[in-house]
């Protein structure tokens, strides 16, 4: 048995997953693609290994900060997970805020052409005017802009990218190049939370990580795999690189990474909401763990 649980970043999801997990003897697969990092432990607001309580998570420090990490090992990750899980008879949990992964396994991954210097530029020209960028999308590829909002900068690149290196419409050619789905049936939980109880909750975690040495974390990351890889410029990370650069007092640098996770909530709502379009269970955390025991039986 297999399932997910998704929702907004600080929503209670990792908690929630251990809890089950301890019930059932289930195996979480984190669903993080900055838990995936050595060394990011607080940064990641990754489960430690006191709040882990000996249920075995897949996809936490796996790789160093100056790997990336991408879709492909994260399918490896799954298939080990799954393996192992099969061979327990244990449920399967997959857990975390980076959605387009499960999406990924899902729908299967599309190819994605290499984007020469000169279309990359072009894309970033065509995107300084965005609303007229985005109502070219509507008229050209109606089906594509079904999926996007009309300031959704990252999709509208994606598109523009794809558009001008092939010539050919995106969604047409990301049909055409489709792999099949790794996971056929899964049952999705998606825990649902008040705006203002998660911003609430999103400034204490911020306050926590900070309190905890989210900036010296960063000062050793810096020091040892410099400002280079992507994972430094994630949230709660590229903060303190600004802070330490003197863009913020410390009091401003928390604001501003609480600031940034709330966006990045509203982007996770997005897209759960626009993505996933099977049958999903929604609830507050309150009520979820019933509706996953129920489920589990």
């Amino acid at each position: 048995m297999q399932l997910a649980i998704i929702g907004t970043t600080a929503c209670g999801k990792s908690d929630l997953a251990i809890e089950i997990a301890k019930k059932t003897g289930g195996l979480i697969l984190s669903l993080d693609s900055l838990s995936v990092y050595k060394e990011i432990d607080i940064a990641s607001a990754k489960p430690t290994p006191k709040q882990m309580d000996g249920v075995k998570h897949f996809g936490i420090d796996v790789i160093t900060p100056s790997e990336n990490f991408n879709v492909t090992i994260f399918f490896d990750l799954y298939k080990e997970a799954a393996s192992e899980a099969k061979a327990q008879n244990a449920p399967l949990i997959i857990v975390g805020g980076t959605s387009f992964y499960l999406k990924a396994l899902l729908s299967g991954l599309s190819d994605r052409p290499l984007v020469s210097d000169e279309n990359q530029k072009k894309t970033t020209r065509t995107l300084l005017n965005i609303k007229e960028a985005y109502e070219y999308i509507v008229q050209t590829d109606p089906k594509f802009a079904q999926k996007m909002e009309k300031n959704d900068k990252y999709r509208m690149e994606k598109w523009y990218e794809i558009y001008y290196e092939t010539g050919e419409i995106p969604s047409s050619f990301l049909q055409r190049t489709k792999k099949e789905p790794i996971i056929t049936d899964l049952s999705v939980f998606e825990i649902e939370t008040d705006k203002e109880v998660l911003r609430q909750r999103i400034n204490l975690r911020t306050k926590k990580m900070i309190e905890a040495g989210l900036v010296d974390e960063v000062a050793r990351l810096e020091k040892k795999y410099t400002r280079e890889p992507n994972c430094m410029k994630s949230i709660g990370i590229k903060e303190v690189i600004e802070y330490f650069d003197g863009l913020y007092s410390l009091s401003e640098m928390e604001e501003k990474i609480a600031q940034n996770t709330a966006k990045l909530a509203k982007r996770q709502r997005t897209f759960n909401r626009t993505q996933f379009l099977q049958t999903i269970v929604k609830k507050p955390l309150e009520e979820m763990g019933g509706e996953i025991l129920r489920f589990v039986g």
